[in-house]
């Protein structure tokens, strides 16, 4: 379908009556397609594709405007849409067709049902994020063929997204044991975009970058993903370099400090940096360990950019004990963790 050239030729017309009359007919055209998505092409003769149903709300907008001014201004702006591309700076989202990304969130609330559990995203180990949080986040922030790191590797989860979506990605994890399992884990993920993903045995505080980048031929990193334990929420192992391990809430902070320095200077300038992050519950005090967190990065220079909550309804150690944890929560006058946090910084 020739959508451009019919549209450039309605812009053409003169009169209100006579484009509406057009742009019903294209929306009539456009519905009767059999295919979900339209192919049509521009220019040098390059093919794109635009979905159908959002073709027709684009179309009905037009149809539903009172002045010729704003009817031409939404034709031109369609037809933008559809042959000009306005990349991202530090993403591959096309802007002008912004529209299109409706799965993409861009609210600081960020609610999910379930969890994915496809491919080899399991959820198994204890403690490890929701896929959904890396997918949108390396989305928005990273292009394909850039690098992502994550000091917290843990289950792989940020080594799976990033193979799905064509980013190169590396995981850095304390356990040996856990790390065995997590690259034979990520390793049976497919590649369909060839990318390389490494998962590091060590402790993030003070692993040789150098030498690592040397060897996978890196200079630095476009994003880094964060996702710390909890302080002593989840025992992760007995190993004393383990933040799950921490004596104190200062002794945590002081660790998470470490990781942090160590991973700052291999983050570009003006890329992004993200820490997922939940609160603790200790002898009757509400512990804001998100907030320490968030403050030991601005501390380290990291501009602030958004704080987003996200839902979880129930957690390992809490599952099957709804109504014990109410009558905890009723009795001690606190109420129970049904969010976490989802920090977003710059370099």
């Amino acid at each position: 379908m020739d959508i451009i050239s019919i549209l450039d030729n309605i812009t053409l017309k003169e009169r209100l009556e006579s484009i509406k009359k057009s742009v019903l007919e294209l929306s009539k055209k456009v519905e009767g397609h059999k295919e979900k998505i339209i192919t049509y092409s521009f220019g040098n003769g390059d093919e794109q594709s635009i979905r159908r149903e959002l073709l027709l709300k684009e179309l009905k907008q037009i149809l539903e405007t009172k002045t010729i001014e704003r009817t031409k201004y939404y034709l031109n702006r369609l037809i933008k849409s559809l042959s000009v591309e306005k990349g991202g700076k530090i993403n591959d989202l096309n802007l002008n067709r912004w529209k299109e990304y409706e799965d993409i969130i861009t609210d600081s609330l960020w609610i999910f049902d379930k969890r994915d559990t496809s491919g080899m995203h399991k959820a198994g180990y204890w403690g490890n994020f929701i896929p959904q949080i890396p997918n949108q986040l390396l989305r928005r922030y990273t292009k394909k063929g850039e690098w992502v790191i994550d000091p917290f590797l843990g289950s792989g989860t940020t080594l799976i997204e990033c193979k799905r979506l064509g980013r190169n990605g590396i995981g850095i994890e304390l356990s040996n044991q856990v790390a065995n399992a997590t690259e034979v884990n990520v390793n049976e993920e497919k590649n369909p975009f060839k990318v390389t993903t490494k998962v590091i045995r060590g402790d993030s505080r003070n692993i040789d970058h150098k030498f690592l980048f040397k060897k996978l031929e890196v200079e630095s990193v476009q994003f880094v993903i964060m996702h710390p334990p909890y302080w002593d929420i989840i025992k992760f192992s007995n190993d004393k370099d383990d933040l799950s391990n921490a004596k104190s809430t200062r002794d945590f902070l002081g660790m998470f400090r470490k990781v942090a320095d160590n991973f700052y200077p291999i983050l570009d300038k003006g890329r992004y940096c993200a820490v997922v992050i939940g609160d603790k519950y200790s002898a009757g005090e509400w512990i804001p360990l998100g907030f320490y967190v968030m403050q030991e990065m601005i501390h380290k220079g990291f501009k602030l950019k958004s704080t987003i909550i996200k839902n979880f309804d129930q957690t390992t150690a809490k599952r099957n004990q709804k109504e014990l944890w109410r009558y905890r929560a009723l009795a001690g006058g606190f109420y129970i963790f049904k969010h976490e946090y989802l920090f977003i910084f710059q370099k």
